[in-house]
């Protein structure tokens, strides 16, 4: 009984209940007042009044106001409840996010417990141990990236990061993230393409902006289904505008996602079940990042299958020489 009243306290229910009342209230009135007028001008007739002294010029006026003030708390309501929607998403999506973080967490733990339970109990030889540890390896730095993340989340958000920025250029910047983070990404062909064979100086954050390429390449080797995974990193100027894009031959967008994927805690597939993948932090730290250094991100897909391409779009005004 008590599931089957509940839908009288939905937002929903009680958003259009709310403008149904007050529009039927505005309406009464209005219709009150014109019957009301309709009499009051057949008095009038009937008994020779001065029309002045009973019907006031000003009534239209305030029936105007009134109108006005409905008006305002109509929207009043409207954006309540537009904010309250809001509010219950992020909410489900931040419920969806400690739920799946969790089980990322988990796995890796319960499968390091058996490894080493492996090792307690048998006696393994030199080519086992060795697979096996390159198993745990690969669980110790899932979870050192998950922990990172959320440790990044708090230092972005926070304004705790360091604050010292240098001018720098980004070519050889990217090259030598990628060559020093190599390790992240095995059989994977990553080629970064500067066709104007120019310098890019720009003034970054050097942790934070090393963060930003590693998880751009991050996803795109995550969200990659090809034998060989491939990245390309191309500058190009456009309006004073420096685009490094980040083209992959990866699952691809649909473009419903593309407009999502940089939202807080969104995970790629239904945000609202167990489905979606991913942590939901990736890109949002990307975005935050870039508006750091006073840019944007953006993501363009041709669709499923046919791979995908983030833009880096920084200010960029050439120095004279």
């Amino acid at each position: 009984m008590m599931t089957r009243s509940k839908w009288f306290f939905h937002p929903i229910f009680i958003f259009i209940f709310s403008i149904l009342a007050l529009g039927t209230s505005l309406f009464l009135y209005i219709y009150w007042y014109i019957e009301v007028s309709a009499g009051l001008k057949s008095v009038i007739r009937k008994f020779n009044l001065d029309s002045g002294q009973v019907l006031a010029s000003q009534t239209w006026v305030v029936v105007l106001v009134l109108s006005i003030l409905v008006g305002i708390i109509l929207m009043g309501i409207f954006i309540i409840f537009i904010y309250n929607q809001k509010i219950f998403q992020l909410y489900r999506m931040q419920h969806n996010f400690i739920n799946n973080f969790t089980h990322e967490l988990k796995t890796p733990v319960t499968s390091l417990k058996l490894y080493l339970e492996t090792f307690l109990k048998h006696e393994l030889s030199k080519g086992d141990q060795s697979t096996y540890i390159g198993y745990m390896i690969q669980d110790v730095n899932r979870l050192t990236d998950n922990i990172n993340r959320i440790l990044n989340l708090a230092k972005i958000e926070s304004k705790s990061y360091e604050k010292e920025f240098t001018i720098i250029d980004l070519v050889p910047a990217i090259d030598r993230i990628y060559k020093n983070n190599i390790h992240l990404f095995p059989d994977c062909e990553i080629n970064i393409l500067n066709p104007s064979d120019r310098s890019w100086p720009y003034r970054i954050n050097r942790s934070l902006f090393e963060m930003l390429v590693l998880n751009l390449l991050n996803n795109a080797i995550k969200y990659n289904d090809s034998k060989l995974p491939r990245v390309d990193i191309t500058f190009e100027l456009q309006h004073r505008k420096l685009h490094i894009h980040f083209s992959d031959n990866g699952i691809g967008l649909e473009k419903p996602e593309i407009k999502k994927i940089f939202r807080k805690f969104y995970q790629v597939g239904h945000s609202d079940d167990m489905s979606a993948t991913g942590s939901g932090l990736g890109l949002y730290l990307i975005q935050t990042i870039a508006r750091i250094h006073n840019g944007k991100v953006i993501a363009a897909s041709m669709g499923s299958g046919k791979g995908s391409v983030f833009t880096l779009i920084l200010p960029f005004r050439p120095e004279p020489n």
